[in-house]
């Protein structure tokens, strides 16, 4: 530390002769006194600085701790004021804090401020601008600096450091002396500039805080809506007479875009707890025809997830009109579109209806990966489509209808392109034949619903080499019972 002046003595003659016969009679006791004063000045700038410590360390309000940088920046350096400043992104000035020990000049001090602050952030100056760079900011700075300046007293001395927070300056510490002596020494900048790290620090970690907040607030809200999107997806399978199903649905995150739904086609037939995946109430239900869709919302998270939740009540809504596929999905597309049209999304889906009594599947497609049906009478495999454009691309758009009639033992898996375009480490996908192929063997092996689904899955995940995967993955399949079933 640069050792302190000792005290300013009278310059008349006789005191100067006396303070020298002084010293001359006694050094060392002059130098022992020298010393202690260093001692104890050393240990009150460390005492400081152990107290703004403490402080950043236990204040939960970042204002109180602002509070006191000023008269810890003027204490350590033997300063008669100090000033914080701060600017926000706008460059407009966020805060201002001053420390004087006289009140009077302390008063000056601030209306110099309070003129800088609004001379800089009036129309007519730098500062205000909600687009402010980097450079501009930093002109702004320049700008209150120089004002700041011109606006104070000529006696009063200014001395400032920037607060920088991510190599950027957040504001300035300013350190205010009238005594004509005072220096600015490299000893009282490097004080300085530490109570002004431990400021830009401050700043930080309620930054921080502020994003864990917001982050805890979003990771409650994602949990309500992944709550909420689990709650509509069929919390099991329905009952339908000679038919099995399994479905799973794998979400990339927490909120998916991936559909699947079991739809009754008559409401009336359903028992109080109906919600699409419950039991008829007579034995005559059963047979009654039933939805199956599947369908994907371009992209991940909560905005696929919503759209997720719009094209599930909407389709619900428009299957009670009794119409065929096409002419369904016709009208979904209509109605969806409004919404789609400035949201750079759609939405891809398979809608078909299965009659138990007939056993006919009628379908018709959307864009939607075809679903692939095992004919047990020659075991091969043939995907089911139609043409069709994504649900929310075009207002006019047309579909075409078709049906195939199911037989013992024929097996159909609905899925999402997250199984196909699941990929491994070396970048390869599991792709349609990948998916083909294990249907088959699952099929000659004559696997059940359940069983394909879980062969599957476990396919996928030992083809990628990892349980986490980059897209939402959904099977649902669907399975004629055999009449020795």
């Amino acid at each position: 530390m640069t050792a302190l002046p000792i005290p300013h003595q009278p310059s008349s003659s006789t005191n100067s002769t006396n303070s020298y016969a002084g010293a001359k009679k006694n050094p060392v006791s002059t130098l022992k006194e020298l010393v202690a004063r260093l001692y104890r000045e050393q240990h009150k700038v460390q005492d400081l600085l152990s107290s703004l410590g403490f402080a950043l360390r236990s204040f939960n309000n970042l204002n109180q701790f602002l509070e006191l940088i000023p008269l810890m920046a003027a204490r350590v350096s033997d300063a008669d004021g100090g000033a914080l400043i701060l600017f926000n992104r706008d460059g407009q000035v966020q805060r201002s804090d001053l420390h004087y020990q006289n009140p009077q000049v302390g008063q000056t001090i601030r209306k110099a401020i309070e003129k800088t602050t609004h001379q800089v952030t009036s129309p007519n100056g730098q500062g205000g601008n909600s687009q402010q760079t980097p450079t501009s900011m930093k002109l702004v700075q320049a700008s209150f600096d120089k004002l700041l300046r011109d606006y104070l007293e000529p006696n009063i001395k200014l001395f400032s450091l920037p607060i920088l927070l991510k190599n950027a300056e957040q504001g300035h510490l300013y350190i205010f002396s009238h005594d004509p002596q005072y220096n600015w020494t490299p000893t009282r900048q490097k004080l300085v500039r530490l109570v002004a790290d431990q400021t830009a620090v401050a700043i930080a970690n309620d930054e921080l805080k502020v994003e864990l907040r917001h982050k805890e607030r979003l990771d409650r809200e994602l949990e309500i809506g992944a709550d909420i999107q689990i709650r509509l997806l069929p919390r099991q399978c329905p009952e339908i007479e000679g038919v099995e199903l399994a479905a799973f649905c794998k979400t990339a995150n927490r909120v998916g875009g991936d559909y699947y739904d079991f739809i009754p086609t008559n409401y009336d037939q359903l028992g109080p707890k109906n919600s699409g995946d419950a039991h008829l109430n007579d034995d005559h239900s059963a047979y009654l025809p039933w939805s199956i869709v599947i369908g994907d919302v371009m992209g991940k998270g909560v905005p696929a997830g919503l759209i997720m939740t719009m094209t599930r009540g909407m389709l619900r809504a428009e299957v009670l009109n009794g119409h065929s596929p096409a002419r369904i999905l016709e009208h979904l597309n209509r109605v969806m579109y409004v919404d789609l049209e400035n949201s750079h999304r759609f939405v891809t889906l398979f809608y078909s209806e299965y009659d138990p009594k007939t056993k006919i599947l009628s379908y018709s497609n959307a864009a939607h990966n075809p679903p692939l049906l095992w004919q047990a009478s020659t075991r091969s495999i043939k995907p089911l489509d139609t043409a069709g454009m994504l649900i929310g691309l075009e207002v006019d758009s047309q579909y075409e209808d078709s049906h195939v009639q199911l037989d013992s033992g024929d097996t159909i898996i609905y899925y999402t392109d997250g199984v196909t375009e699941a990929a491994n480490l070396n970048g390869h996908r599991f792709d349609e034949d990948n998916l083909t192929q294990s249907f088959q063997w699952a099929c000659e092996h004559s696997y059940t619903a359940q069983e394909i689904l879980d062969y599957l899955f476990e396919q996928v995940q030992q083809f990628t080499g990892t349980t986490t995967n980059g897209d939402d993955m959904t099977l649902v399949v669907m399975q004629v019972k055999s009449r020795f079933h």
